[in-house]
């Protein structure tokens, strides 16, 4: 889920992730940042409700990503169970989102230490990126947490979207095979 579309042509993953970095650093400083999560926000709550999704996998925003926690929060208060990354070693391990939150390594937010929530099927997952090629693969902040629990995960999670103020797209094909996809694509 974007808010607007910004194609650009950069031979390798690393200068457009550094591109992405930079434009969105700048839009999550934007006045109407918040508007435009609130609208972000109100079409992902709309697709929860209308997939039934009862298990989320979401994320605790950093600064240059759409801020979820009003969305987080509202699926807490309607019984929804909402699991976050717990980071471990290259990858991460779910956990319950829950309170209090501790800034961890690369200054991201966490739930305590809490147990794995194990065999559990993801109706939607809700992943944040910076950008994707023309393959429509996520490129991320480059530690590939994302795409090794993928790798591992994918036949739990049933749904994934991904989402950023802004459609970023690279004209060349950047990513690898390893480099996730959404099961669906939901664009504002």
């Amino acid at each position: 889920m974007m808010t607007s579309k910004k194609i650009q042509k950069y031979n390798t993953k690393v200068e457009f992730r550094t591109y992405c970095k930079v434009r969105l650093q700048k839009l999550s400083q934007f006045v109407q940042r918040r508007a435009i999560d609130k609208n972000l926000l109100n079409k992902i709550y709309r697709l929860i409700v209308k997939s039934r999704s009862n298990i989320i996998l979401a994320y605790i925003p950093i600064c240059t990503e759409v801020d979820i926690l009003p969305l987080i929060n509202r699926l807490r208060r309607e019984k929804k169970i909402v699991l976050v990354p717990f980071m471990e070693h290259e990858s991460f391990r779910l956990v319950k989102y829950r309170l209090p939150l501790k800034k961890k390594k690369f200054g991201i937010k966490e739930p305590h230490d809490s147990k794995q929530i194990r065999n559990n099927k993801i109706d939607l997952a809700i992943v944040p990126i910076l950008g994707v090629d023309l393959t429509g693969r996520r490129v991320g902040f480059g530690k590939g947490m994302y795409d090794r629990f993928f790798e591992k995960e994918q036949k739990n999670i049933k749904n994934s979207i991904f989402i950023s103020r802004e459609l970023l797209i690279n004209k060349k094909i950047i990513t690898d095979n390893y480099d996730i996809l959404p099961t669906q694509s939901v664009w504002i």
